[in-house]
């Protein structure tokens, strides 16, 4: 914030005041998206009404791995975070991004000292009401601090290329020695889709996938990740035919064979709320989280899957609009940046559970169970709303392009 005064000869000063976090005077609240947050509600919706539904099978087969109350606590921390996120100042956020962008860092970074090993990988910080998951976080620090370090650079050679590779390059290589593999190519979509919005040529594009395809695959042949994760690619390479997948589905392929299974019995309308074989039999792992879309569509069937693809793909639509309406290049870049973020999620929770990449650990956004992917979704959410909603006076060169 600027203002200007009278000195003792006449004399204009300007005065400059910085501006704080938070701006609930500068947010235009008729101009936010409330149709896109209205979206945002129905997915959550969606969750909760399935999650309750997992946690009374759960009930019945005197299991205690789903718990609703326990989803909804999460859900009562994670909700505020959207209006923390609307009233975030734009400016403050641009001034601060290295540091929030360090801050995450720090957190991963403190993974290996203090954090929780579960399922042979070290990813949690316990705080008590809620097990913090710092690489969640630091997606979108990535987000903010790309969109600072692009506001500016138009990637016009290979030297600009420099400082924003680096920014993806730290936290993906400090996730992926958590182990948490998924987690970590779940950044890179995000990262190639700024890179692109912020001016990328297609022939460079082509080479940074190429040599992100060429690391992954000398990481398979060379065994440069975990026993568990290669075992996982292996299973997956081998699921291809069916007849393998079958004599694997009691050994490695157990996951993945019931995740297909699950889906495959939805049928075009599905069996109903509660009724899937998944849910009474309590076979499926991780089908709170990991595994949800597969739950939803064996209950809902091929129409309830769509009708969630559906409400995600225009909950992407939607941010999407609203960025292409800003002329700030920086706030601009944030929201497509968070638009990536769910749409990446999307297709990759949606394509493992349907066996078309490995099976990774990444929830669903907004629906799956998971302290700190809800906090994070909602926080994000409430950072696209409040920015497209806040008047920034200055015009990019590339504004209308």
């Amino acid at each position: 914030m600027s203002r200007q005064r009278l000195s003792h000869d006449g004399s204009s000063t300007r005065l400059i005041m910085r501006s704080g976090p938070f701006s609930p005077r500068r947010l235009r609240w008729g101009e936010v998206a409330w149709h896109t947050l209205l979206v945002a509600l129905v997915l959550v919706s969606v969750g909760l009404i399935f999650i309750h539904a997992m946690a009374g099978s759960e009930a019945a087969l005197r299991l205690s791995d789903v718990s609703f109350q326990s989803h909804l606590r999460k859900l009562l921390i994670s909700v505020p975070m959207v209006l923390v996120g609307l009233l975030v100042d734009p400016r403050w956020l641009k001034r601060n991004a290295p540091l929030i962008y360090g801050l995450t860092i720090c957190l991963l970074l403190l993974v290996p000292l203090i954090g929780e090993e579960r399922n042979s990988a070290r990813r949690w910080i316990d705080l008590g009401l809620l097990d913090l998951q710092p690489s969640e976080i630091a997606k979108l620090g990535l987000i903010v601090v790309l969109a600072r370090v692009l506001a500016r650079n138009r990637l016009r050679n290979l030297r600009s290329y420099l400082v924003p590779s680096i920014c993806v390059a730290l936290p993906v290589c400090l996730v992926f020695l958590q182990p948490d593999l998924g987690t970590a190519l779940a950044i890179l979509p995000v990262a190639a889709g700024l890179f692109h919005v912020a001016g990328a040529s297609g022939r460079v594009m082509g080479r940074l996938a190429f040599i992100a395809l060429a690391i992954f695959v000398a990481a398979w042949q060379f065994q440069w990740v975990e026993d568990y994760q290669l075992r996982r690619i292996d299973t997956w390479v081998a699921s291809q035919d069916a007849e393998t997948l079958i004599e694997g589905r009691n050994r490695t392929g157990f996951h993945v064979y019931h995740a297909r299974v699950a889906i495959g019995n939805g049928g075009l309308t599905g069996r109903g709320l509660g009724a899937g074989i998944a849910n009474e039999t309590g076979y499926l792992p991780e089908r709170d989280s990991d595994s949800v879309f597969a739950v939803i569509a064996e209950e809902g069937g091929f129409i309830g899957a769509v009708c969630v693809l559906l409400l995600y793909g225009l909950l992407v639509t939607l941010l999407l609009g609203s960025a292409a309406t800003m002329r700030d290049r920086f706030t601009r870049l944030v929201v497509v940046g968070i638009a990536l973020y769910f749409g990446s999620h999307l297709v990759i929770h949606a394509a493992v559970n349907l066996g078309l990449l490995p099976m990774t650990g990444l929830p669903l956004p907004l629906v799956s169970t998971g302290g700190s992917s809800l906090l994070t979704s909602c926080l994000a959410l409430g950072l696209a709303l409040g920015l497209a909603a806040q008047p920034v006076v200055r015009l990019e060169g590339d504004a209308f392009r």
